[in-house]
C-alpha cells in the first residue's frame, strides 16, 4: 500500500554519528595493488574465534490515513474501515558466529534466532482486515506485526534468520545459506522489529587494495514479518508475480580516499535487468568547510518473459552537502525519466536514491528537490545524538500507460501527485537496532565508510501531506 505526498516534513533524533575530519581529505592518487595481507591468514580456529551476540528491537508504528482513506479490520466477521493502524513489536536476535578454521582454506558458520512479540494485540489496532501472511488473496495481511486467519494477532513468532556456511581463501569469502546482504539492489531492510534476509550463495572478494568485487545469486528471501521464505517480487508491481532467481554483481572502486564509487548490475529473472553507478566524494576539512557530493544512477530494463511488462527506465539524482563542524546543509535533486515507476525488490532496501524518504519520489518522469539541514550533537559534548530536519517535494508525475499484459497499473493512481508514497503519516517509531533501518541512510549514496557507524537508537516523529 503507497499514499500519494506532495511533501515530507520530518524531524528525526538519531544515534548516527558522522566523525568530523580532523584534517583536509587527501586528493591524491592510490593506485591498486595486491593485498599483501590474508584475513584467511589470521584465523585463529573454529572455537577460539567464536562469539555470540544479541540485539533488541523495540517498534512502534501509528499509522493514520487522511483525506478518507482507511485500513480494515474484521468485526463481528465483516470488514470494518479505520483510519487508524497500531502496531507494536518487540523484536530479538541471538547470532553465533564461529571462528575460521586455520590452513590454506578456512570454514566457518553463522546462525541467528529470531523472535518477535506482539505488545498490540488488538485486532482493530492492528487493522490487518483478513489477517495472516501478506499475500495476493484478498484482504491479506499486512507486513507489520504477523497476524491468524481473521486478523488476531500471532502472539510470538520465531525463525532461523541466518543460517550459513562460509569458506575462505586469503581474503575471498564464499557464504551459502540464508544470510545478510548490502548492495544498491538487494540490500538488508530492518524498518521492522526484525530485519529481512536472503538464501542464496554470494562471493566477496578482496584480494586487491581499493577493489572489492562481490558476486551473488538469491532465490527466496525471508520476510521482515513471516517465518516462512518467499520468492523475490517487485515493489510497485501488483504484488503477485514473482521471479525464480535474482542474479547480482558489481565492484567497488576507492581511487583517492576523498572519492568511492561503485558499479552493479542485477537481472531479477523474467522481470528486469536492472545497472547502477554510485559515487560520493569530499572535499575540504568540514572544521573549516566541507563539500560532499553524491550521484546515484539507476537503469532498468524489462528481461526475458517481461512479466511486468516493458519497462525503459532511467532515474538518479544527485547531492551537495556543505558541512561546517557540527552543521551541514544539503540539496538533492532526483529525476526519473520513464513512462513507468522506479521499481526495486520487495523486502530489500535496493534504492540509494537521496530523496527515498517517507516517500520515493518515483512516479513516472517524477522530478524531487530536497533541502534538508543536519546537526550534530558531538561537537557540543553529546556523542551519539544527531538531528535533522528536511524538506522534499516532488513535481511533474505523469499517469503510466502500459500495453494491456503489463500489470503496472495495478498500482497507478490516478491522483494530481500520480504517485506512491510509503504508508506513513503521523508515525512515532523507537528503533534500538545495531542493523540498518530502511529510508533513514544518510541524505547522499555513502556504502558504509569510516565516516559513519552503526545506528544504535533512532526516534523519528514525520508527517505527510496527502492529495486524493
Amino acid at each position: 500500500m503507497k499514499l500519494s505526498s506532495t511533501a515530507i516534513l520530518a524531524l528525526a533524533i538519531s544515534s548516527v554519528t558522522a566523525t568530523a575530519y580532523a584534517e583536509t581529505q587527501s586528493q591524491a592518487y592510490t593506485p591498486v595493488t595486491v593485498n599483501e595481507k590474508s584475513a584467511q591468514g589470521e584465523a585463529t580456529g573454529f572455537l577460539e574465534g567464536q562469539s555470540i551476540s544479541g540485539t533488541t528491537r523495540n517498534w512502534y508504528a501509528n499509522e493514520q490515513l487522511k483525506r478518507g482513506g482507511n485500513f480494515t479490520y474484521k468485526k463481528d466477521g465483516v470488514s470494518t474501515p479505520t483510519d487508524r493502524r497500531i502496531n507494536w513489536v518487540q523484536g530479538t536476535i541471538v547470532k553465533y558466529n564461529s571462528g575460521f578454521t586455520e590452513g590454506t582454506v578456512g570454514f566457518s558458520t553463522e546462525v541467528a534466532a529470531y523472535n518477535a512479540i506482539a505488545l498490540d494485540r488488538d485486532r482493530k489496532d492492528l487493522a490487518s482486515n483478513n489477517g495472516g501472511a501478506p499475500g495476493t488473496r484478498p484482504g491479506a495481511g499486512n507486513n507489520r506485526t504477523l497476524t491468524k486467519e481473521g486478523g488476531d494477532a500471532q502472539g510470538q513468532w520465531s525463525k532461523l534468520g541466518l543460517a550459513n556456511v562460509k569458506a575462505r581463501v586469503s581474503n575471498t569469502t564464499l557464504t551459502a545459506g540464508r544470510m545478510n546482504f548490502s548492495s544498491p539492489m538487494v540490500d538488508v531492510i530492518g524498518n521492522r522489529a526484525l530485519p529481512s534476509s536472503f538464501e542464496g550463495v554470494a562471493i566477496h572478494s578482496e584480494e586487491l587494495n581499493n577493489l572489492a568485487f562481490d558476486l551473488a545469486t538469491f532465490d527466496r528471501n525471508s520476510p521482515r514479518t513471516e517465518e516462512s521464505q518467499r520468492k523475490f517480487r517487485t515493489e510497485y508491481a501488483n504484488g503477485i508475480v514473482e521471479t525464480d532467481h535474482v542474479y547480482t554483481g558489481g565492484i567497488t572502486y576507492t581511487p583517492f580516499a576523498s572519492l568511492t564509487t561503485s558499479l552493479w548490475a542485477t537481472q531479477a529473472e523474467d522481470i528486469w535487468n536492472q545497472y547502477y553507478f554510485g559515487a560520493t566524494h569530499v572535499l575540504g576539512d568540514s572544521q573549516v568547510l566541507s563539500l560532499t557530493s553524491g550521484l546515484n544512477y539507476y537503469k532498468t530494463k524489462e528481461q526475458g518473459k517481461a512479466l511486468i511488462g516493458d519497462i525503459d527506465n532511467d532515474t538518479y539524482s544527485l547531492s551537495f552537502g556543505l558541512t561546517h563542524q557540527a552543521h551541514s546543509l544539503t540539496f538533492s535533486y532526483q529525476e526519473v525519466n520513464g513512462n513507468e515507476y522506479f521499481d526495486y525488490l520487495h523486502e530489500t532496501n535496493g534504492i540509494y536514491l537521496a530523496n527515498s524518504l517517507l516517500s520515493d519520489f518515483n512516479g513516472p518522469n517524477e522530478k524531487s528537490f530536497q533541502v534538508a539541514y543536519g546537526l550534530n550533537m558531538a561537537e557540543y559534548g553529546v556523542p551519539g545524538l544527531k538531528f535533522n530536519i528536511y524538506q522534499a517535494r516532488g513535481w511533474g508525475s505523469t499517469v503510466l500507460t502500459t500495453p494491456a499484459t503489463a500489470v503496472w497499473p495495478a498500482r497507478v493512481m490516478t491522483v494530481s501527485s500520480r504517485r506512491m508514497a510509503k504508508p506513513i503519516t503521523n508515525t512515532v517509531s523507537v528503533l534500538p537496532t545495531p542493523y540498518r533501518a530502511a529510508r533513514s541512510r544518510p541524505l547522499l549514496f555513502v556504502r558504509p565508510t569510516p565516516l559513519t557507524v552503526p545506528v544504535k537508537t533512532r526516534l523519528t516523529a514525520a508527517s505527510t501531506s496527502s492529495v486524493s
